[in-house]
Parts: C-alpha cells; sequence; structure tokens
C-alpha cells in the first residue's frame, strides 16, 4: 500500500463522512441542490447512508480488507456517475464541480486501491 494510497483514501473517507452527515443533518446547501436537480428530499436519508457506507468501506479496506475498500471504491464512483448524470439532466452546471470533484476523488482510491 502506497503512501499516495493511504493520503487519497483518508482524504475521501473525511470527504464522504462529512458529505453524508451534511445529507442527514438537511443542510441548507444540501436541501437547495437536491431541489435543483429534482432529487427528492426523501431520498436524503438513502443516500447518507450509501455515502457513509462507502466512507465506512473505504476505511474497512485501508485496514487490511482490501476488497472492502476496493469494492467500496466503485460504489462510490457508481453513486457520483449518477450525481453528474442528475446534474446533467437537470442542466444544474453552476455546483457540477463538486459532484464531478468527488467522482474524481473517489476514483482516485479505486485505481490506487487495484495498483
Amino acid at each position: 500500500m502506497s503512501t499516495a494510497h493511504v493520503i487519497v483514501t483518508v482524504v475521501a473517507v473525511i470527504a464522504n463522512a462529512g458529505i453524508a452527515l451534511a445529507d442527514l443533518r438537511r443542510a441548507r446547501f444540501v436541501l437547495a441542490n437536491s431541489a435543483e436537480v429534482e432529487v427528492p428530499a426523501s431520498w436524503l436519508p438513502g443516500l447518507a447512508a450509501l455515502k457513509a457506507a462507502g466512507a465506512a468501506g473505504l476505511l474497512v479496506g485501508l485496514l487490511g480488507v482490501r476488497p472492502l475498500g476496493v469494492a467500496a471504491a466503485a460504489g462510490l464512483v457508481l453513486f457520483f456517475v449518477g450525481a453528474v448524470a442528475a446534474h446533467v439532466r437537470a442542466r444544474v452546471f453552476h455546483n457540477i464541480a463538486f459532484p464531478v470533484g468527488y467522482l474524481a476523488l473517489n476514483a482516485a482510491v479505486l485505481v490506487l486501491a487495484t495498483m
């Protein structure tokens, strides 16, 4: 396991856990963004659970269960592909950098975890 893998994964764990917490707390920016991309607010707890599970899986992968870390990274990549697609579908481009950033971060973890 490389130093880059550890650093990128720790950053991804913190980022994914943080946005999951923001979803659960129904942060104002989360509610506004969800409404803008036409994701019902009732979906937020489920989406938060997926992000939190992904963060936990990345952490467990970092602690030694590598296949779980790879699966979590792949799941988070798919999740954020869906988030980017939701922004494109709704033609909401002013803040698309956020899901693209999460996608890139989790894709980097996936690449590093499989090296």
